[in-house]
């Protein structure tokens, strides 16, 4: 298999598609693209990014199978790999909310994804939300306190193991860690248990290791 992801720093989805791929224990190779560099839009008109519309992350099984879009490849590489590596918890109650959840993260937060891209390199100073900012995050919130009341039990994440639902809810861990956000205290565990699975881990570590520097992203009301 191969995964085209983007830059490590910034690329939220790729981050989710990325971990998706490490959970499946299955080899893959990894191909970084940079984004918005000079190479851009010319190698996204390139045949291995046509399916997906140019569009990263992007998984190739093969010559013939191809997959994009985070969610997309969670399930393809659940159903690839029998279903035995529990991307999705076992309860069917518990299914059922955590791809809701996983869901609703792909489709929802608009406010939250404009205003605070993803940059795991940098820690801004805390500033003011936006009220539509401040609606997003109270709706994660709110998200997080109940998978983890109901099925939680006494795992660090949000059903207890780690599954796709923290795959992709991590880049907003990250967020709300870049820009200093005020969290319950319910919530600082489970962040810290996010950030600290040996898969974000090796990523964080390969952000920190890129040369690429996007401008856009490095620059901050928020300080």
């Amino acid at each position: 298999m191969k995964l085209f992801i983007g830059n490590k720093a910034y690329s939220s989805w790729s981050l989710r598609g990325w971990l998706a791929a490490k959970h499946s224990r299955l080899p893959f190779e990894e191909i970084t693209v940079p984004l918005y560099d000079a190479e851009w839009d010319k190698r996204r008109e390139g045949d291995e990014f046509a399916p997906s519309g140019g569009k990263v992350p992007i998984l190739w099984d093969g010559d013939d199978t191809v997959v994009w879009d985070s969610l997309a490849i969670i399930d393809y590489l659940d159903e690839k790999t029998g279903g035995e590596r529990g991307y999705w918890p076992g309860q069917l109650n518990a299914r059922g909310m955590a791809r809701s959840m996983a869901a609703e993260m792909h489709s929802s937060y608009a406010a939250l994804r404009r205003q605070h891209s993803m940059n795991i390199r940098r820690i801004f100073d805390p500033a003011p939300l936006t009220p539509e900012v401040e609606a997003d995050v109270a709706r994660i919130l709110q998200l997080w306190a109940e998978a983890r009341a109901r099925f939680g039990g006494a795992g660090d994440f949000l059903f207890g193991e780690w599954s796709a639902a923290d795959m992709m809810f991590a880049p907003v861990v990250t967020r709300f860690i870049t820009y200093s956000m005020p969290m319950p205290r319910f919530a600082q565990p489970y962040m810290q248990a996010v950030i600290s699975h040996p898969h974000m881990q090796e990523w964080i570590g390969g952000a920190q290791a890129e040369d690429w520097v996007i401008e856009r992203f490095e620059g901050s009301k928020q300080g």
